[in-house]
């Protein structure tokens, strides 16, 4: 039997008017009725304010952009911000931009689901411990919108253009998602949700960074074990014992370890034993992933490749976009500009533009280059 599909969602173009004005979805039964009511922001954030944790951050109060701006009539203020990371271009590049693997597999991460998955872990801890929800959900999603092609490698490269060096974290929140107009708490958890930066101002910034290490820690040996790097079995038994051999047991133990610790504590932290388990984990990583002699290599030529891109632009800025383009500082734009590009965006660049030769790129499955 063939359907004629083309007719069929064609005859859905207006939907299904009824007697009252209205127009349904579907023609075959009306959809179920609720009660009439409209819960306005003020509402939420009222509600916000009788039930969160003490301690949390409230969005009533708090919403301070840098260009200010008529609060939003439904949503609040860091709602608000989580939809505008979601619908950014920053965020669907990360679709295009390295985890570990460059050129990825069907099944293996990317920088995008990397942040979904941070996303989730941060929720499920926020939501159990009464933490303002939304604000995670914001943190989580843009907290890697900095990062280049080619994964952590990208900011070896630019360290050589900016001054005092390029981070990823205060790279996304100060420069890539400036023009949205974030929130200052949102920005703050962004920029400093590497355990290397200063820590968050809000507890729900500090549940990201935690969620972050977590998530990759976990996943990033899920893809190395898919790809035949490493097995199970290699893994110290000061990791297996306590928090198993894969990501669900590993994450199930970690996302308990937190809410145990902050239900119990009131502080953002995690109990010794698991965080240490946690960090051999990570240790194990460095050793057998991202620091094997394949990831290297191809770190390298990420470096090389960045590099001489950044040069070209500066050297020649009549071919950045013209939304990008600085006059008075052609350099800091290059560096946006390559800085912003997927992968295979540009490694096709160093082709078209330098002429460098296929071989000289990174190259598929091997390419695992992330040192987080």
């Amino acid at each position: 039997m063939t359907i004629d599909r083309r007719s069929e969602w064609t005859a859905t173009m207006r939907g299904n008017p009824v007697s009252d004005g209205l127009v349904f979805a579907h023609r075959d039964t009306p959809p179920p009725t609720v009660e009439p009511r409209l819960i306005s922001r003020e509402q939420r954030e009222e509600f916000e304010n009788q039930t969160l944790a003490e301690g949390a951050t409230h969005a009533s109060g708090a919403g301070n952009r840098a260009v200010e701006e008529v609060p939003d009539p439904l949503r609040t203020c860091f709602e608000r911000d989580r939809d505008r990371i979601l619908h950014s271009t920053a965020f669907r590049r990360l679709a295009g931009k390295t985890q570990v693997f460059i050129f990825p597999t069907d099944h293996q991460r990317t920088r995008l689901t990397h942040a979904l998955e941070v996303t989730q872990v941060a929720t499920a801890v926020a939501r159990a411990t009464g933490m303002n929800v939304a604000l995670v959900e914001a943190i989580a999603l843009g907290h890697d919108c900095g990062h280049g092609p080619g994964g952590h490698a990208s900011e070896e490269a630019f360290d050589l253009f900016i001054p005092g060096g390029y981070h990823h974290a205060v790279w996304g929140a100060d420069v890539v998602l400036q023009p949205l107009n974030l929130c200052p708490e949102t920005l703050d958890g962004i920029r400093n949700h590497s355990w290397s930066r200063p820590t968050p101002a809000t507890p729900e910034g500090t549940i990201v960074s935690w969620a972050d290490r977590c998530a990759y820690s976990a996943h990033d040996l899920e893809d190395a074990i898919s790809a035949g790097i490493v097995s199970p079995d290699n893994l110290p038994p000061s990791v297996s014992s306590v928090l198993g051999t894969t990501r669900s047991s590993q994450l199930r133990s970690l996302i308990g370890a937190l809410v145990s610790s902050i239900t119990t504590t009131g502080r953002v932290g995690m109990d010794a034993r698991n965080a240490e388990a946690l960090a051999e984990l990570r240790s194990f990583n460095y050793q057998n992933i991202y620091n094997r002699s394949e990831s290297l290599r191809q770190g390298e030529a990420v470096v090389a490749v960045l590099k001489a891109l950044v040069e070209k632009f500066s050297d020649s800025p009549q071919l950045l976009p013209d939304d990008i383009r600085n006059p008075d500082d052609a350099l800091t734009a290059a560096v946006t500009y390559v800085a912003g590009m997927t992968d295979r965006f540009a490694f096709d660049t160093a082709v078209r533009l330098l002429g460098w030769r296929a071989d000289r790129l990174p190259q598929g499955i091997e390419g695992d280059v992330s040192r987080p």
